[in-house]
């Protein structure tokens, strides 16, 4: 410290009397001082370079105080005071640099920014090496659509079951976000399995190719499993379906066969037809649509028409002619008009894609 002595009549009178173009001079002497003795210096030493340097970096320009930031940023032990003053700037020059590196601040401190600042602090803090829950849920519900990305690929960051169910709900629609939130090691099976279902195709390829060989089987088993959950049935005794498949290829081949035809067939309870018709229309085997509609609940069939476009009348004609007439109570079939009406044709369309390449099994 004995470098320091020369400075300390000039530095009084900076302090008292300095106009900011003395303060900044003053205070880039003081940071030099400081970094070339940061690790010999005891922790009284330090404190004292604190002291100092908060009483110059008011009425100091913000481009002298982002200079300060980044030369504080990477020290361990930069003066906790005068970080903690640089992170909760305003100006994000300033504050970014000690918010992405600084080990000087505290959670407190991390919490209050990540409630209370800009979108770019929170992508700041979204960069560091290491994020707790409680500001990960913070930066998730606050962020914006970087600040979900940044987190999502921060191994460093600690995402709580929260923060996973709200980083898989935004996947939905944004194939970047799922692909980085699905690359995570830490993510709940449940959630993963949501999320795998809700991705696209693209995403499901990509999320295979990157993942681990255990992954890789396990994301197979899940997309299995899903067709396999739906299209359970009860053991019915297998049905023919060669004739009326070809009758119906030939009709659509002619351009004869759509969903005014399909409803005619169903509500004339003409079953195989109607079966026929869905695989060709729908471009699902045969033998999968004759599974999906044996099982107890309509929910496969609202999928088939919500993915195809079909209107609910036809749905419901379709169910009519389910064995059993399974399904058919008024109160079923109001249930089943309500669950028609929230599906989208989005998620209807991923999981006919499940089924069209399932093979009859």
């Amino acid at each position: 410290m004995t470098a320091s002595a020369s400075l300390i009549p000039e530095l009084e009178d900076v302090i008292q009397n300095g106009t900011p173009e003395r303060r900044a001079t003053m205070l880039r002497q003081v940071t030099t001082l400081f970094l070339d003795g940061a690790p010999q210096f005891a922790d009284q030493h330090i404190t004292l370079f604190d002291d100092v340097m908060l009483c110059l970096v008011t009425q100091i320009e913000a481009q002298v105080l982002a200079e300060l930031s980044r030369s504080l940023a990477p020290v361990a032990n930069a003066p906790a005071g005068v970080v903690r003053r640089l992170a909760h700037d305003d100006n994000i020059a300033v504050a970014g640099p000690v918010l992405k590196l600084s080990s000087q601040l505290d959670e407190p401190d991390l919490k209050f920014i990540a409630e209370t600042k800009s979108q770019a602090h929170l992508l700041a803090l979204s960069g560091r090496d290491s994020i707790s829950e409680k500001v990960s849920d913070i930066l998730v519900e606050r962020g914006d659509r970087n600040v979900a990305y940044s987190v999502a690929a921060n191994p460093g960051a600690q995402l709580s079951n929260n923060a996973f169910a709200q980083l898989v709900a935004r996947s939905q629609d944004d194939n970047a976000l799922a692909e980085k939130v699905g690359s995570r090691n830490d993510i709940p099976p449940r959630l993963f399995r949501d999320l795998l279902i809700k991705a696209t195709d693209v995403v499901q390829r990509r999320l295979l190719a990157s993942a681990r060989p255990e992954t890789q089987d396990e994301i197979r088993a899940i997309l299995e499993r899903v067709s396999g959950e739906v299209g359970a049935k009860i053991g019915v005794a297998p049905r023919d379906y060669s004739a009326a498949l070809e009758q119906m290829r030939r009709l659509h081949a002619d351009g004869l066969l759509g969903e005014r035809e399909l409803a005619g067939y169903a509500q004339g309870q003409s079953y195989e037809e109607t079966i026929a018709a869905l695989s060709v229309l729908c471009a699902v085997p045969v033998d999968v649509i004759d599974r999906l509609l044996a099982g107890e609940r309509p929910d496969p069939i609202l999928i088939l028409g919500r993915a195809a476009g079909f209107s609910w009348e036809t749905v419901r004609a379709i169910i009519g002619v389910r064995p059993g007439g399974k399904g058919t109570s008024t109160q079923g079939m109001e249930s089943a008009r309500d669950n028609f009406d929230k599906l989208t044709a989005t998620t209807a369309q991923r999981v006919v894609r499940f089924w069209q390449l399932r093979p009859g099994a």
